[in-house]
């Protein structure tokens, strides 16, 4: 951890086919060992399997919707006080819950074995939006942790 100041936030590009800056850091959180192309082929093609099994619908609006959906609101850290360690709640900002909610959704399509990363992908994202599947439950979780250690709101700082 730096100890002289706080690590500036970078502002991410675009990307070139839909102009959204939430796919630019899907395809980022997708990429492995630097292969950017790669890890654009990959979520551009679950966008169009996503916009081929439903007609009319724009991959980026079911993205945006599966995002909202996957995000936590709540999360604990761990606070040590006077010898003892406390799960304590805290509210998450927003850079940070877009984050943790692309993260789980591509961690969640790698875990899926025996299926292609872009058919992981797309179905992750359609099942979030429509508010199932395992990105949906670990936000569950999280919240549910925060919830029960809600009596240690007090430790937070």
């Amino acid at each position: 951890m730096a100890r002289r100041r706080r690590a500036e936030k970078r502002d991410v590009a675009p990307d070139a086919r839909y102009g959204s800056k939430l796919v630019t850091l899907l395809v980022n959180f997708t990429m492995r060992r630097g292969k950017k192309s790669l890890a654009e082929k990959i979520v551009y093609s679950a966008f169009d399997k996503i916009a081929a099994e439903k007609q009319g619908t724009n991959p980026l609006e079911v993205l945006e919707r599966a995002v909202s959906n996957a995000r936590p609101r709540l999360e604990v850290k761990s606070r040590r006080v006077g010898g003892a360690t406390y799960q304590v709640p805290l509210e998450i900002s927003g850079s940070r819950q877009i984050a943790l909610a692309l993260r789980w959704l591509v961690s969640f399509s790698h875990a899926r074995k025996g299926v292609l990363m872009k058919d992981a992908l797309a179905s992750e994202i359609r099942e979030a939006s429509e508010g199932q599947g395992s990105c949906i439950r670990k936000r569950d979780e999280m919240h549910k942790m925060a919830q029960s250690n809600k009596a240690f709101a007090h430790f937070r700082w």
